[in-house]
């Protein structure tokens, strides 16, 4: 017998105090005769579990707006919950839910699986004031093309996450790099001081402080700073771009040459930087799309 079928036999009985019967069973009086109302009208059917879920849910989005979320979601995979409530502001659509309600949609609908228990402490995150103050650069992993390779060199601004440069480079030799900056400078001008890892071609080992390249831009007037070895976080706004690039354009077609690589690179560049137009305006990561 369940606790429950129990309690209605026991509140049943002729002479019983059912207000101590409910304290005893740890219920309201509210709840016990509620639960006896449902025995005598269903008999043990109606001692069951029943749903929680309410009969009218007024606030739920529309069939027809979840639909537009996963078509938006369709087109760009790695894009979450702010990203896509910005692309449907833009595109007009109305009542727009938040982005917290867009990004249960995408749990429900099972585009996002659940993130793991992370087993070490969280990092520090670090953020400068003002656009230029400091750029962060490195090579995302090379991958084939059908004449050779392409290794993408990506600067990313430290304060608004802005892709100052994305170009798709033969190789990761010195002057391929002062060539590219060279370009970058002459466009958005010299930020206050560059973040690098320590790999080549501007890392240093212990008996060289400097390599050619980082002497070049201290000789600019851009101050260098290289993160801890084997510590990829330092440099945590060019990793995650690294990681959206792969997710948005890498990883999803082939290249023939580094031509069409640059041509790729521009096209989405411009969708990741809302404020391309104007370069001197960087917009910060609440009003962009990426």
């Amino acid at each position: 017998m369940s606790p429950r079928h129990e309690f209605v036999m026991l509140f049943e009985q002729e002479g019983v105090n059912r207000r101590e019967l409910c304290r005893r069973f740890g219920i309201s009086p509210t709840v016990g005769y509620r639960l006896w109302a449902r025995y005598r009208q269903a008999g043990h059917a109606g001692l069951a579990d029943r749903s929680r879920r309410p009969q009218r849910s007024p606030g739920r989005s529309s069939a027809a707006m979840e639909a537009l979320v996963l078509t938006v979601r369709a087109e760009h995979p790695a894009w979450g919950g702010r990203k896509i409530r910005r692309r449907l502001q833009d595109l007009k659509h109305p009542a727009v839910p938040s982005a917290s309600t867009i990004t249960a949609i995408l749990h429900r609908q099972g585009c996002i699986a659940a993130a793991a228990q992370a087993g070490h402490k969280p990092f520090e995150r670090f953020e400068r004031a003002a656009p230029n103050e400091l750029w962060q650069m490195d090579y995302k992993g090379h991958f084939a093309t059908r004449v050779g390779r392409c290794h993408p060199l990506t600067v990313v601004d430290d304060h608004s996450r802005y892709a100052v440069g994305l170009r798709a480079c033969g190789d990761e030799r010195g002057g391929t790099v002062q060539a590219e900056l060279t370009a970058i400078f002459r466009q958005y001008g010299l930020p206050e001081r560059m973040l690098m890892d320590n790999g080549s071609p501007w890392g240093s080992d212990a008996l060289h402080r400097h390599t050619w390249l980082t002497v070049w831009l201290l000789e600019l007037g851009v101050a260098v700073s290289h993160g801890r070895p084997y510590h990829p976080q330092t440099q945590g706004k060019d990793e995650r771009f690294h990681r959206t690039l792969t997710a948005e354009v890498i990883g999803r077609r082939a290249f023939a040459d580094l031509a069409e690589c640059q041509h790729r690179f521009d096209a989405w560049r411009v969708v990741y930087n809302p404020a391309s137009l104007h370069p001197s305006l960087y917009a910060i990561e609440e009003k962009r799309f990426c």
